[in-house]
Order: structure tokens, then C-alpha cells, then sequence
């Protein structure tokens, strides 16, 4: 494990333009090096652990059934270009229910991806976004690698009171349930989009799995997503973030 001391600051101390400063996933950080950041008045974020690529198994040459049609059986020599992998040496079409649904999963990644870089100078923002994209990159993983979600969790809460949390607005807000509305701002609206475009993420897993026997937890994580991504919109508008920075 790595360890962020305060003479270590101090040796390579430079005041970050933004008033944050980032330290690697996995690392810890002592008690003085957190009062040497407090004393400069920065701010700091653990920034999210980077999940190791899902790398293929290189698939072994075997003539003409180096490569398996998933639908038909027949076998390839060569991939066609119009085909990808579903699993292993299995191909699919790339119109494939599933396929499309890892695209649509890349997408909504990217795009919290955005909204983390332009608000990585809000250390509370920041870290609900980061874990948002963690959870859609367990989610990813888990179709590709055909394994079961266990323990889901965001913001250090498991499902059940994320569930909660997002139906019992004014019991954990102190608010009724907020209509969007454009006068919320930028951020609270971008949010409400993330929101929408996680739940149409859901339907396409639930297209992609219809006619199989198991999901692998995948839609109902996808549903916790949505309801997680709502709990930061509510947080956002009940001023939860200001009072962290306090």
C-alpha cells in the first residue's frame, strides 16, 4: 500500500490550481499529511480505483472453427468484420442486443467521465459522480464476464437504503420530491439527464437479457444506478454538498 506522508507533501508542495488534490486509489494518507492539506486550505479526493482491462484471452487457431457463430454454430477461420465477440471465441452480430447494450453502458461512462472532469473541484460532487462510475463499470464487467453482482453499494450505502433514500425524499431531504425545472441550474439539470439516460441504459439490459436465464444482477444494479444518480440530484438541490464544504 502506498502512504502520502506530510513530509512528502512538503518536499514536492505546489498549490494546485484548482484547490484540489488527488490522490491515487488504494493509497493512505497520514493524519498530519490531511492537517498539512487542511492548513493550505485544499481539499482532497481519493480519485476512483482504475479497474484493470478486461483483456480477451487470445483465441487459439483452429482452422476453420477458430471462431463459433453463437446463433448458428457455424465456424470461422477468420472473424467477419460485421461480427464481435459475445464471450471467448463465440461471435455475435454487432446489432446484437448485448452488444449494443456495452456500447450503451461505454456511452453513459463517458459521460460521467465529463461531468467528473468538470466538477473534480468539488470534492463531494466529485465522489458521488466517481462512485457512480464505478458501480457502471461493475456492471460492465459483469456482462462481459457473464458473473453475478454481489453487495452493491453506492456512496458506502447498500441498495436498500439508496432505495430508500430515493423514495423517501422529505423523511431525507427535508424537500418534496423536485420536478425539474431550468431553473435549477446547469448542474442539477445535467444530473436529471444522467438520470434519464441511466434508466434508458436499464431497458436496453433488459432487452439484452429477455430470452436468457439469468442477468446477472445487472438491470436491478441499473435500477440502483438511476436511484443513486437521483439521490445526487437531491443532495445537490437540499444544499448537502455546500454543507460539506462548511
Amino acid at each position: 500500500m502506498k502512504v502520502l506522508t506530510e513530509m512528502e507533501l512538503r518536499a514536492k508542495w505546489k498549490t494546485p490550481e484548482d484547490g484540489v488534490y488527488h490522490v491515487e486509489a488504494g493509497t493512505f494518507v497520514t493524519p498530519m499529511a490531511k492537517d498539512f492539506l487542511r492548513e493550505k486550505g485544499v481539499s482532497m479526493v481519493i480519485d476512483p480505483e482504475e479497474k484493470k482491462s478486461m483483456t480477451r484471452t487470445p483465441v487459439k487457431k483452429q482452422g476453420d472453427h477458430t471462431y463459433i457463430d453463437a446463433k448458428t454454430g457455424e465456424g470461422y477461420r477468420e472473424k467477419p468484420e460485421n461480427m464481435t465477440h459475445l464471450r471467448g471465441n463465440l461471435l455475435v452480430m454487432k446489432t446484437h442486443p448485448r452488444i449494443a447494450f456495452r456500447g450503451k453502458v461505454d456511452t453513459i461512462q463517458a459521460k460521467v467521465l465529463l461531468l467528473m472532469a468538470e466538477y473534480r473541484n468539488e470534492p463531494g460532487l466529485y465522489k458521488d459522480l466517481a462512485d457512480i462510475l464505478n458501480g457502471l463499470r461493475e456492471v460492465l464487467g459483469s456482462e462481459v464476464k457473464e458473473e453475478e453482482i454481489a453487495g452493491f453499494s453506492l456512496f458506502g450505502l447498500d441498495e436498500k437504503e439508496i432505495h430508500r433514500m430515493s423514495h423517501q425524499v422529505r423523511e431525507t431531504f427535508g424537500m418534496d420530491h423536485p420536478i425539474p425545472d431550468a431553473s435549477m441550474g446547469k448542474t442539477a439539470l445535467e444530473l436529471n439527464l444522467l438520470r434519464a439516460e441511466i434508466r434508458e441504459v436499464e431497458l436496453a439490459a433488459a432487452n439484452a437479457f429477455e430470452d436468457e436465464e439469468n442477468d446477472y444482477g445487472i438491470i436491478k444494479a441499473l435500477n440502483r444506478l438511476s436511484s443513486g444518480v437521483y439521490v445526487v440530484f437531491c443532495r445537490l438541490l437540499s444544499g448537502y454538498y455546500d454543507r460539506m464544504e462548511e
